[in-house]
């Protein structure tokens, strides 16, 4: 909405609101923008609307009219335009989209101000989020039963790694997802280390019932494209895909599909998942029943990215809390040190008086002396055993109310 907001004369601060198609403005009291300027004439000017913006058309005014300090009979106002009448000066604005969507202008009122009383239809659990995704009654195309269940796995990944803040717990939540969306064998997710960038599996998962050797060998080859490449890959038979050494490095491995994926955040990879199905090196005759299909692939990849931001989330929250936890140490070595060392300088002046009894072999400031030394001693020693009472897990003592 269009308003004129007065910043110099009579009706300093006023702000008038443009809704009507056609404004007048004057000293008049018909006047939509009345203004108290004795120089101002009775029917001084109007604004015609004009799209999002108003034409301003001088009518005739004994002073004249002006924007932007030039004198005007008709001019199309622009958001920030200065017009002068009289000895009032005016601002022209129009609200942007941002400005009429403030999130001031939302009020909340009690059930009393309601004109109308409003009921409750239906209510839904948070967690019956999910039955967006079933299946309607009726038959439903492959298509669609595939978006809705590729749907239904990024919401359960959304809410894995929206609910956890440990990083093991939501990597098996995510291969368990996996696994029950891809007839999979063997899967694995493995983190990339920062500093030797090197890749170490963080969670295992075979499929019930499958007959797998005990240790799982991945192939390298893979694992080097996957992050050379920074893209996901399919292979459904290793023995044609040119991009594989499958002789020597992957069909040996008993792999006979794979899909291996970058978990790439905001600031680089920080691992790669990986699955397939394994049929032992010496049962393998004939073509396989292909499992892996393109869209498993591109859904994959999407909970790779998921995965990683939330691997980065939680790696910063960590290192947030640790910077937290040194400060706090930090605060507290600081504290104790200035005890501390209120209690040497007692016990070092305790201890000059007794040197000092001493010395002149008078027995008066040796006792003071020693009076001092215990009393550091005991305090010293009551700091002591408060910090490893303090150090202690304890379990809390529930207490009637």
């Amino acid at each position: 909405m269009a308003s004129l907001f007065v910043i110099q004369g009579p009706d300093q601060g006023k702000r008038f609101q443009l809704a009507a198609e056609t404004v007048t403005l004057g000293r008049d009291k018909s006047s939509t923008v009345q203004l108290a300027d004795h120089e101002v004439s009775r029917r001084h000017a109007e604004l015609h609307r004009h799209e999002s913006s108003y034409e301003l058309v001088d009518l005739g005014s004994s002073n004249g009219t002006f924007v932007n300090g030039r004198r005007i009979t008709r001019h199309l106002l622009a958001s920030g335009d200065r017009i002068q009448a009289g000895r009032s000066l005016l601002i022209f604005t129009v609200a942007t989209p941002e400005e009429r969507e403030r999130p001031e202008d939302v009020d909340i009122v009690g059930r009393e101000e309601l004109a109308s009383e409003s009921r409750i239809v239906r209510s839904l659990a948070s967690e019956e989020g999910s039955r967006l995704f079933h299946a309607p009654s009726g038959d439903e195309s492959p298509w669609l039963a595939r978006a809705r269940s590729n749907l239904d796995v990024m919401y359960h990944t959304a809410l894995a790694t929206s609910h956890t803040l440990d990083i093991s717990q939501l990597l098996r939540r995510i291969m368990e997802l996996v696994f029950e969306w891809v007839e999979a064998d063997r899967g694995c997710i493995m983190l990339l280390d920062p500093d030797t960038e090197e890749l170490t599996p963080a969670v295992r998962r075979n499929r019930p019932g499958v007959q797998i050797d005990q240790r799982m060998v991945i192939s390298r080859t893979i694992l080097d494209y996957v992050l050379q490449k920074r893209e996901g890959v399919l292979t459904s038979d290793a023995s044609e895909d040119d991009r594989w050494d499958a002789a020597g490095s992957i069909m040996t491995l008993g792999i006979r599909e794979a899909i291996c994926v970058p978990m790439q955040g905001r600031y680089g990879i920080v691992g790669v998942i990986y699955i397939d199905t394994y049929t032992p090196p010496g049962d393998q005759v004939g073509p396989a029943r292909h499992h892996f299909r393109e869209d498993h692939l591109k859904l994959m990849v999407a909970i790779g990215h998921q995965a990683a931001l939330a691997i980065e989330d939680t790696r910063y929250y960590s290192a947030m809390v640790q910077a937290e936890r040194l400060a706090a140490i930090g605060q507290t070595i600081a504290s104790l040190s200035h005890h501390i060392k209120n209690i040497l300088q007692g016990i070092q002046g305790g201890s000059f008086l007794i040197e000092e009894g001493l010395r002149q072999r008078e027995w008066e400031p040796v006792e003071k002396g020693w009076g001092i030394v215990e009393r550091n001693q005991d305090r010293i020693s009551n700091l002591v055993m408060d910090m490893l009472s303090f150090s202690k897990d304890r379990k809390p003592e529930i207490a009637p109310a």
